[in-house]
This record gives C-alpha cells, structure tokens and sequence, in this order.
C-alpha cells in the first residue's frame, strides 16, 4: 500500500458529537478572550480568563501538561506575539497598541479534542498587518473549501500556499496541522504546503474521506518562512523578526461540503 493510501480513522455517531462539543467551547473562549485584547492586558491575564471559561463549560485545557521530549507545556492558551509564530507562554508581558497577538487553544472533554487558533489587532494595527491577517484567514477558509471526501491533504495545501504566496507573504515549512480525535495531534499531518519530492514521505497525500476530523491551521510569516525556537524551548518565532498570524480550524469532512466546528462569529 502507498503511503498516500494509509488510512486514517474517521469517526461516527458519538464520537463526532463530542468532537463538537469540544470544538464548542473551543470556539465560545476564543470570541470570549476577544473581548479582553486591549493595550495593557498581560497575557498570563489572558492564560487565566481561558482556564477559567473552560473549566466552568466542563472541558480541560488540551494544552496544559502537554508533553514534547519531556518538556512540559505549562500553559492553558499559547499567546504569541508579533514575530512569535506559535507557541509562545503566557507571562507577565503586556500587549500593546499597534500589535498583533495569536491565540491557540485546545479543550478535552468527554475523551475528544477540539484546537483553534485567531490571530487578534490589539488596538489599530497597520495597512500591512491587515493585510497579513486577513490573507491568513482567507487562506484558511480556502483551505477548508478543499477538504472534502474524494480530495487528498495537498489540495488543501496548494491552496493554502497559492492564496499566501499571491499576496507575497510566506507559509511556515516546520509546522503543519494535523488530525485530531480522541488525541490532539493526530493523523494525517496537514502542510500549508505542498511539499517537494524529497519531503513527501513525511506529508504523504492522503486520500480525504467522510468522517475525518482536520486541525488545519495557516502560520504565516510577513517576510521569509524561515523560523528558530527561543531558549524557553517553546516559542517559535520568524527568524527574520517580521510579523506572523495564525488561524486555525477543527473541521469535519461530511461529503461534499466541509462542517466548520470551531467557527465564532
């Protein structure tokens, strides 16, 4: 069997509900913590507004406790700021005016995760930034309209890549999304990208099916899509120190027409 044919679980009946039900609260705190991005506000002010929404809906924070080469991730929200791409812990920095801020947030509840991802204006931000955040989402969006059944992982990768590219701006090469279930990170790895010959063992193009559940998740760079891991070993960052946004999705294949479960108004 090919790599590109591997299949991938794809949930049913309950499991899809509690998918949801995650995906639910995962949405709800994100429009929540808007209402709190505001120049002064720190983001371990933000980290505990998080914690709080979702323990009170009944869900746990996916992202405290999470374990990566036995470094343990300490936060509930990854809130990265400006050039941080993704990852970055919340502290006792306080956001600006003018800045842009991501806020990446993942729930368990009943055994099921759901993972979303905006990129915020703190206050008026610049014509470029703008432009950076609303390419992002539309890259997203787009990215989502591909993923359907019958579709492979890199048709929602080249139109990620063709969206941001178009606009000039660059897609983050070392991190992808993801499958997501009954784990946070599942399979199949979903690339803003489509990879060269060389690396396509590692994002094999698997073959989209109902009932699969996607993280997909655009991080884009304003400038190059080069990026390094700060010392704390966490926070990546733009190596060229230019701006990045990232927006991200839990979504569920269903036939022809993709079900967006972490959509907020």
């Amino acid at each position: 069997m090919s790599p590109n044919d591997v299949r991938i679980p794809t949930h049913k009946g309950d499991a899809i509900r509690k998918i949801e039900a995650a995906s639910r609260i995962v949405a709800d705190v994100l429009q929540h913590l808007g209402g709190y991005i505001k120049p002064g506000v720190t983001t371990i002010e933000l980290d505990a507004i998080a914690e709080d929404f979702i323990r009170t809906r009944g869900g746990e924070p996916a992202f405290k406790g999470y374990q990566v080469d036995r470094k343990v991730y300490p936060s509930t929200l990854c809130v990265s700021v400006e050039e941080e791409v993704v990852h970055g812990m919340p502290g006792q920095r306080e956001l600006s005016a003018g800045q842009i801020v991501s806020v990446d947030v993942g729930v368990r509840k009943d055994g099921y995760y759901g993972d979303s991802a905006y990129t915020f204006a703190v206050g008026e931000i610049s014509a470029e930034k703008q432009r950076l955040l609303d390419t992002t989402k539309e890259s997203l969006l787009l990215g989502i309209e591909q993923a359907t059944d019958g579709n492979r992982v890199y048709d929602i990768a080249k139109a990620v890549q063709t969206c941001v590219e178009k606009q000039g701006f660059s897609v983050v090469r070392e991190l992808v999304g993801h499958g997501i279930g009954q784990n946070l990170h599942e399979e199949p790895p979903v690339p803003n990208f489509v990879p060269g010959l060389l690396h396509r063992t590692r994002f094999p193009n698997v073959r989209l099916e109902t009932g699969m559940a996607l993280a997909i998740e655009p991080m884009v760079n304003m400038g190059m899509f080069h990026v390094h891991t700060a010392s704390d070993g966490w926070t990546v960052y733009a190596a060229d120190g230019k701006p990045s946004a990232h927006f991200e999705h839990t979504i569920l294949i269903d036939g022809p027409t993709p079900r967006i479960l972490t959509e907020w108004n």
